[in-house]
């Protein structure tokens, strides 16, 4: 089976759900729509689901150049774009930025939601960001990303996490699902984890760095349908996917061909593998 993309996911809003594609435009910072808006608190410190669940179960979508949100035992609500006339100062976690904020009423949707006074803002420059320096080049940019433009998941290393789950400690909590790990694209066709030697990717006309394998928090253990906390996928990944004092589970991807259109059905060619097959963080 030839290496193709099964699964295109944009997260439009940092922490809430995201929705299936069948075609997205690689921007230098991400998918064209892919985590530009963000909730902050009074101090402008981003909000996410690790420590309000709850987020999970806000459904963003585009609607004619606005953002419709909806979320259960909340009316929907549609929120224009800012023009960025008026900026705030923002941070996502080390990084700090200037991002526009909301309507007082998208403040307000979301302050219910999350229980707690936070605000709504929208990342107008997306290029002021760049990924850690030590797996970038001076050039890279990413959005409300927690760390890289993309992130690239294997069904095959889903499929063999979930076997391992099976037989551990808790298989009660297993299978678990693609969505626990908010990829932007899910490929097939390799065999499980033959993505910690990856390099360079081409898919389709354009061209990828992996930057580094994603390290993994506390998030995956939310159940995306109930926002429920958990143990699994961490404890299982704990236990067969540690190295370096973190847990490991798909890789981080730099776009070098910015504008170009990827597909579902997309073919794949690893065109470079690391050394020795080190581990692709390191």
């Amino acid at each position: 089976m030839a290496l193709t993309v099964t699964g295109i996911n944009r997260y439009p809003v940092k922490s809430c759900r995201g929705h299936g594609l069948t075609h997205a435009v690689a921007e230098p910072w991400g998918l064209a729509g892919d985590r530009r808006w963000m909730i902050v608190d009074d101090e402008g410190r981003v909000v996410t689901a690790r420590e309000y669940p709850k987020l999970v179960l806000v459904t963003p979508e585009f609607d004619t150049g606005r953002l419709l949100v909806q979320a259960p035992d909340a009316d929907p609500l549609l929120v224009g774009t800012p023009d960025g006339s008026v900026v705030t100062d923002v941070q996502v976690f080390a990084s700090e930025l200037a991002a526009a904020p909301a309507s007082e009423e998208a403040h307000a949707w979301f302050s219910t939601v999350v229980g707690k006074p936070v605000r709504l803002v929208y990342l107008t420059d997306p290029a002021q960001r760049r990924p850690n320096p030590a797996y970038s080049r001076e050039r890279d940019r990413v959005s409300f990303a927690d760390g890289y433009p993309m992130l690239l998941a294997t069904e095959e290393s889903l499929a063999a996490l979930n076997d391992l789950i099976a037989v551990g400690p808790r298989p009660e909590e297993g299978p678990v699902s693609m969505t626990r790990f908010r990829p932007n694209l899910v490929v097939a066709g390799a065999p499980a984890w033959a993505e910690d030697g990856w390099r360079v990717l081409r898919i389709g006309t354009a061209n990828f760095r992996v930057a580094k394998a994603c390290d993994r928090c506390v998030l995956t253990t939310i159940d995306p349908d109930t926002a429920s906390r958990g143990k699994e996928p961490l404890t299982t990944l704990a236990r067969h996917r540690r190295w370096d004092g973190k847990s490991w589970f798909a890789v981080n991807l730099i776009p070098d061909s910015p504008g170009a259109i990827l597909h579902v059905g997309d073919q794949i060619e690893v065109v470079e593998h690391h050394r020795s097959r080190e581990k692709v963080q390191r």
